[in-house]
């Protein structure tokens, strides 16, 4: 029974952190606008996403790789989004 909760909470989780930049995303592609997210804080966030997948991989971690995998995917949308409109200028 341990185990089924661990796996629930690690995919909720996983669930939260993949899906938590979508209204960040939506919000810079309806606006056209992304002078309001730093750009170290999401370079940052990246970064931290690949050190989890290479982790993952270096320990055989495969639901830690699809998770940070996925998450950095959603990170780096708004990372580039970032560069595409930034100050609000459309890409």
């Amino acid at each position: 029974m341990s185990d089924l909760i661990a796996n629930v909470v690690g995919t909720a989780a996983a669930i939260c952190s993949i899906t938590s930049f979508a209204p960040q995303m939506i919000k810079i592609w309806k606006e056209r606008d992304a002078s309001s997210v730093s750009l170290k804080t999401y370079s940052l966030t990246v970064t931290c996403f690949v050190l989890w997948v290479v982790y993952g991989v270096l320990t055989t971690a495969w639901p830690i790789v699809v998770a940070n995998g996925c998450a950095f995917l959603m990170a780096l949308g708004v990372l580039v989004m970032k560069w595409r409109f930034r100050d609000g200028e459309p890409g």
